[in-house]
């Protein structure tokens, strides 16, 4: 069995931490399984010697003016692709898609076009394809729409990560028994802490993201940074030890540098492991967090947080967890902000959430390990 697996990379460190956790529940199901990934250059976030490093086989591919040129090896001998480990596009049995967040208005038109063209050669060629737990839409621009409208028709399974997703590429496609709801599903994977950590003087993580710099509105984007920093301050002065997490980038990191200056200095985490990521979050009293997976791996940990984000993804990811208080919007008062923080730093609340927390990320694995049931069902044709 070939399975290749789209859009988990090694940069972003959530859609690294995606990849882990196919690898591991695949390689549980079919230890055979040959993996396949297509590599993009050094500095993509697919580059060759890190799919090797993790076991996959690449795949030749290269995607330019809505052709998949990666077939023109074919023509090389059989026998010389098997010596290098190259597959091609047309010995794929299935695939798997964990874009985490790619089609949608919000990131432009070339990945909707790329799918639907993709998923058309698929169809073609008979190979199973799913589009694990991810975000979706909205869909406005005519050239999304129409491009959603041929990969959903094509595509074997699609899950929708929470309501607004489903509700979005419903409202385009209609209702199919092919699409299903489910949560993210990196929650069934485990982090483990590096040996050389010190977690004494790191009790609530601080996690920014540069997306709400540059994918929110003016207003919110010039408020971001002042937030960090208050919440920052406000921990501090209340000797809550508070340290920030880096989960990933230059940009992250210059964040992280500026709001630890501006509060005269706390530690900086920068970690590259997703798993030891994982690991640190779960060491955590609580988090303040901007990374839709940081979140995920502090709320699936029974970990108190609160949360500010750039999409529908965050504030429907915190009603999943039965804690919408720990939304927090950017341009609230002091005063809200207060009574938020409140919710982290004083212990009884914080143990009242820890406790409705645990409950709910026992339902959402039970959920989680249900898609996959889902999933092997349609890989092995039941």
């Amino acid at each position: 069995m070939t399975i290749e697996i789209r859009k988990a990379g090694f940069i972003n460190k959530g859609a690294e931490l995606m990849l882990y956790a196919i690898i591991e529940k695949i390689k549980e199901r079919y230890p055979d399984a040959k993996l396949v990934m297509a590599p993009t250059d050094i500095n993509g976030s697919q580059p060759f010697h890190k799919l090797v490093e993790v076991g996959f086989y690449p795949k030749a591919w290269f995607w330019k003016f809505g052709i998949q040129w990666g077939n023109f090896l074919a023509i090389v001998p059989t026998i010389l692709r098997r010596m290098y480990g190259v597959v091609l596009d047309k010995e794929i049995d299935i695939v798997i898609d964990a874009a985490g967040f790619s089609y949608s208005d919000q990131w432009g038109i070339g990945s909707s076009k790329e799918l639907a063209n993709s998923s058309k050669r698929w169809k073609k060629n008979k190979v199973k394809t799913i589009l694990l737990p991810q975000a979706f839409g909205p869909f406005q621009n005519k050239t999304n729409i129409r491009s959603t409208k041929k990969w959903a028709k094509n595509i074997d399974l699609i899950f929708p990560r929470e309501e607004d997703s489903y509700t979005y590429l419903t409202n385009l496609v209609g209702k199919q028994e092919k699409i299903k709801l489910f949560p993210d599903f990196t929650n069934l994977i485990s982090g483990s802490l590096p040996s050389s950590y010190n977690k004494e003087n790191k009790r609530i993580a601080i996690i920014p993201n540069y997306r709400m710099i540059d994918k929110t509105s003016k207003e919110e984007s010039e408020a971001y940074l002042p937030f960090m920093i208050y919440c920052a301050q406000h921990l501090k002065d209340k000797n809550c030890k508070p340290f920030i997490l880096v989960h990933e980038g230059a940009n992250d990191l210059m964040l992280a540098n500026k709001i630890s200056d501006a509060v005269g200095g706390i530690p900086i985490i920068k970690e590259t492991n997703p798993l030891y990521i994982k690991g640190i979050i779960g060491s955590c009293e609580a988090t303040i967090g901007s990374r839709f997976h940081g979140l995920v791996s502090a709320l699936s940990q029974g970990i108190p947080s609160l949360s500010t984000g750039w999409s529908h993804k965050y504030y429907r990811l915190f009603e999943d967890y039965d804690f919408i208080d720990g939304a927090v919007s950017i341009l609230s008062s002091k005063e809200e902000i207060d009574k938020k923080l409140e919710l982290i730093t004083n212990e009884k609340n914080r143990q009242d959430i820890q406790k409705k927390l645990k409950i709910n990320s026992e339902i959402l694995k039970e959920k989680s390990q249900e898609m996959w049931n889902i999933v092997f069902d349609l890989i092995e044709g039941k």
